[in-house]
């Protein structure tokens, strides 16, 4: 049992969105006893020795563009089969308690205002949540919207350049990216769960190192890739060759509509593709369509088609149908992934933690992209966190 303020703030940015309503209704079901951790890897017995924070030591906060409240959101994700709908009153105290604490987020630079300015203002909201909480530490984790793949600038290659850049006018770093220069300002951890840039700028490296503070990312694994970083090695592993593996992935919903943008789709669809090159060691033909289907509102379906060769060149095909609920899917690795890096950061991890590619398409600080060796690192890695704070 942890001795002394044990406390961990989540930090959510994209409070309101059904990743973060999902989770946070998942947590207060889990401390009212009224449902089990399923899908919550940190649940298995191979993390016990870690020590990481328990459930109901947790703290959810949050900044949100959108205002429709949680308690709201919540009825609208039961309606849509995403939450049982027989858990809402029962946890509607807790998520009225948690909107309180979201705070109004930023997308467009605001007018006279530098980033500079509006990251101390995150910076400020960060550091308010962790003292009036108690907190001994927050960390801070991206569920908001893809983004496009931001241009190339000077200014990513240095903290020095960075901050000279974000002090006058214009936006010089993506939406992601500005909250994790927040976060690690503030003194805390950063999980990008999401494509987007987030803290992968060379800068941001950088100020997280001079704040000694980890992070993570990118690109929660919840589904198709899941299954490409388990079946790819079999065919690696069983030298036979795979001659082209495509897919088409169907969703509704608000990640549905932000990727039915061509720019959006592109980072989505780069971050996807990562683990077949890597695991079979040469490109593969075939491509990754990412389609806006309205009408399976939270629900997505992937179907991939899988053309292989084996002994004497006779060709022979594998396709596999993957149907679910993303925030669902998500929502057990973020609470995951909060106690996993709020340990890290307790036991003086500082910088990319490649440990956690386990939970990532696009891991960062690691080129292993094989789910069974992924799991092997970040079972070994745990264990090593220790039982003492």
């Amino acid at each position: 049992m942890a001795s002394g303020n044990a406390r961990l703030g989540m930090w959510m940015i994209g409070a309101r969105g059904s990743v973060a309503t999902t989770t946070m209704v998942g947590m207060a079901a889990i401390r009212a006893g009224l449902t089990s951790p399923v899908g919550c890897v940190t649940e298995l017995s191979d993390f016990r020795p870690a020590a990481l924070a328990r459930f109901d030591d947790l703290v959810f906060g949050g900044h949100d563009i959108g205002t429709v409240p949680l308690v709201k959101r919540a009825e609208q994700l039961a309606l849509a089969g995403v939450v049982p709908v027989h858990l809402l009153d029962h946890v509607k105290d807790e998520l009225v308690a948690a909107d309180k604490e979201i705070k109004l987020g930023v997308t467009d630079l605001p007018s006279g205002r530098t980033q500079a300015e509006v990251a101390a203002g995150l910076v400020a909201d960060l550091v308010s949540f962790r003292q009036r909480h108690r907190l001994a530490r927050v960390v801070v984790v991206n569920v908001a919207s893809t983004e496009p793949t931001p241009p190339e600038s000077a200014a990513h290659a240095s903290l020095s350049r960075l901050r000279e850049a974000m002090s006058s006018a214009g936006s010089v770093v993506p939406t992601s990216s500005l909250y994790a220069y927040a976060a690690f300002t503030a003194g805390c951890s950063y999980i990008n769960f999401t494509p987007s840039a987030g803290a992968g700028l060379p800068a941001l490296d950088e100020l997280s190192r001079a704040c000694a503070v980890p992070y993570a990312g990118n690109d929660g694994k919840t589904g198709e890739t899941l299954v490409k970083s388990a079946l790819a090695p079999m065919f690696a592993h069983r030298a036979l060759p795979v001659r082209s593996w495509s897919g088409t992935n169907l969703l509704g919903g608000g990640d549905g509509a932000t990727l039915a943008e061509p720019a959006r789709a592109h980072s989505k669809t780069r971050s996807k593709s990562r683990v077949l090159e890597s695991v079979l060691g040469h490109p593969v033909e075939g491509i990754v369509h990412i389609d806006n289907v309205p009408e399976l509102g939270e629900w997505k379906t992937a179907w991939d088609h899988i053309l292989f060769e084996g002994f004497l060149g006779v060709r022979m095909t594998l396709q596999f149908t993957w149907q679910g609920c993303d925030s669902t899917l998500a929502a057990p690795l973020v609470l995951d992934l909060v106690r996993l890096l709020g340990r890290a950061h307790e036991t003086g991890h500082v910088g990319p933690q490649g440990q956690l590619a386990f939970f990532f398409k696009d891991p960062v600080a690691t080129d292993e992209h094989r789910l069974v060796m992924q799991y092997e690192a970040l079972r070994s890695w745990a264990r090593s966190l220790g039982p003492h704070r």
